[in-house]
């Protein structure tokens, strides 16, 4: 089973996309609470990351092999 949830952007990546980020988890703690724990819990987790916590390592115009 697969989740994906979003959240408001932090600093990178609003750079690329000013609407919405994905929900990362980080730990295995936030990983086993997604899984497990009750809403009033798990919704605490629906936050962007820290500014300063992602690394652009790529920037430009995208080019797909033909």
């Amino acid at each position: 089973m697969f989740g994906f949830l979003t959240t408001t952007p932090n600093a990178e990546v609003a750079k690329v996309h000013p609407q919405a980020m994905p929900v990362i988890l980080t730990t295995k703690n936030e990983c086993d609470l997604w899984m497990s724990g009750d809403w009033e819990q798990v919704s605490k987790l629906q936050r962007p990351l820290p500014d300063n916590s992602l690394k652009i390592v790529a920037s430009g115009e995208k080019e797909d092999p033909s």
